[in-house]
């Protein structure tokens, strides 16, 4: 059993003690090219640990990091989500943070089905290199390639994407069909990141979606579907810190690692992003406490 998030540095605290919940998700059922998703989540919890309490501006870890038993991804994608779900409520019921490590993207769609019963009404922030909007794939409505349909089509969420550089004319389509914002990776290479990245309209309240191949696949190749051409480390941190300045976070989640073996870099790079937007939570955004 891998150890709990950032335990060389702070005791886990228990449920009711803590902001942050880390909800481990070894989910893979739809993956489409490359895979090991599933051991994603171990290697971020053991990675974590050589990560400092001082992430460069403050100790995010110092508002008590719970980390949860990783979620029963047997018994098929359906069952799979619905524990997630009861995951999230788990951390809603502690008035904390959740905060999903991936496993695929599929993943996203239970944490959503859960806050969209809490709050109802609010945006996903979606950095990623893939729109990850067809209707189905490969024979599923679940696959990982139509996480933020579902979420825009099934649950009526607004979505903004950042860094997207893969995408199909159906998903193309469906931006303009669900008024999906967006500044893809070439845009964003050629003018930069606008001082406010967010319609004037978009929801107040917001949850982060961040696919690690979001990144070029210079900062962590160790991803299903690694796209050239991604956000560098510090313009995709920028992103996560503009979106959620003065804005009400309800969770996020990092996904998509598949740990190579000997290349520890990567893992090391998902559990400091992990943390880095903890981070910028704690500094930048309306706390859910």
């Amino acid at each position: 059993m891998p150890p709990a998030f950032l335990a060389s540095e702070y005791a886990p605290a228990s449920p009711e003690h803590a902001l942050f919940h880390i909800i481990p998700v070894p989910l893979e059922y739809t993956l489409s090219y490359g895979t090991g998703a599933a051991r994603g989540p171990a290697a971020i919890l053991e990675a974590s640990q050589q990560l400092e309490a001082w992430d460069g501006y403050s100790c995010p870890g110092a508002h008590g990091i719970h980390t949860a038993p990783a979620v029963d991804c047997n018994g098929g994608i359906e069952a799979a989500l619905e524990h997630i779900a009861q995951s999230t409520h788990g951390a809603l019921a502690h008035n904390a943070l959740p905060i999903l490590l991936g496993g695929e993207h599929s993943a996203t769609l239970g944490a959503l089905r859960a806050l969209k019963e809490r709050y109802e009404h609010f945006g996903i922030v979606h950095i990623d290199a893939h729109a990850d909007l067809r209707s189905r794939h490969q024979g599923s409505i679940y696959s990982h390639a139509s996480v933020m349909r579902r979420a825009v089509a099934d649950l009526g969420l607004r979505l903004a994407q950042f860094g997207v550089r893969d995408l199909c004319l159906e998903e193309v389509q469906a931006r303009r069909d669900f008024n999906v914002h967006f500044l893809d990776a070439p845009e964003l290479a050629r003018t930069g990141l606008p001082a406010a990245p967010l319609p004037g309209d978009f929801p107040e309240t917001v949850y982060i979606s961040f696919d690690v191949d979001g990144l070029d696949p210079a900062c962590i190749p160790a991803t299903g579907t690694p796209v050239p051409g991604g956000l560098g480390w510090y313009d995709a941190l920028e992103i996560v810190a503009r979106c959620v300045s003065r804005r009400r976070v309800i969770g996020f989640d990092v996904v998509e690692l598949a740990p190579l073996p000997g290349l520890h870099a990567s893992d090391y790079t998902a559990a400091r992003l992990v943390y880095h937007i903890m981070g910028l939570v704690e500094r930048h955004a309306v706390l859910p406490r």
